[in-house]
């Protein structure tokens, strides 16, 4: 059971948006991010939106699912985007390099379940799901490290 969580409904992509970067001023090397959902549900958005707003110079952000990692440098540490759907074995995983990410870079993992065993504990996840209304997103966050619990409250006093 999560230490810290939190249940959002974003109405629009702008709302996305704005909590991406709210999200991009608190993270740091190290910072795991598992965005969970099915197809449309939100993902990629929330991951295009928080890389744009961390990088220094506009840059397009395609999705990873065709080359599985996509990484972008920043002033203070690297981010890896990575869409694991298409992998079958988390052996696929430690071959990306994803592991080693973990340690020392900000890591948006899409379809984290296929990381099984190699999931880092200190993650966040974040799980999007469509909504009846159309456009809406309803977002469960979750996290068992102390290391969330300022972010999540900053959000939920928002």
């Amino acid at each position: 059971m999560p230490d810290y969580s939190l249940s959002l409904l974003l109405k629009s992509p702008e709302e996305t948006t704005a909590l991406a970067k709210k999200f991009a001023t608190v993270l740091d090397a190290g910072d795991v991010l598992m965005l969970e959902g099915g197809i449309g549900a939100g993902k990629t958005h929330f991951a295009r939106s928080l890389i744009q707003s961390l990088l220094d110079a506009p840059e397009d952000v395609p999705s990873p699912t065709f080359t599985l990692v996509q990484t972008y440098e920043t002033q203070s540490f690297e981010i890896w985007h990575a869409d694991l759907y298409r992998l079958s074995s988390p052996d696929e995983v430690v071959e990306l390099g994803l592991v080693d990410a973990f340690e020392d870079s900000v890591c948006l993992v899409e379809w984290p379940d296929r990381l099984a065993e190699l999931a880092p504990q200190n993650a966040l996840s974040l799980r999007f799901a469509l909504n009846e209304t159309e456009g809406h997103r309803l977002l469960v966050i979750e996290g068992a490290d102390l290391r969330w619990k300022p972010l999540i409250e900053m959000i939920s006093d928002d």
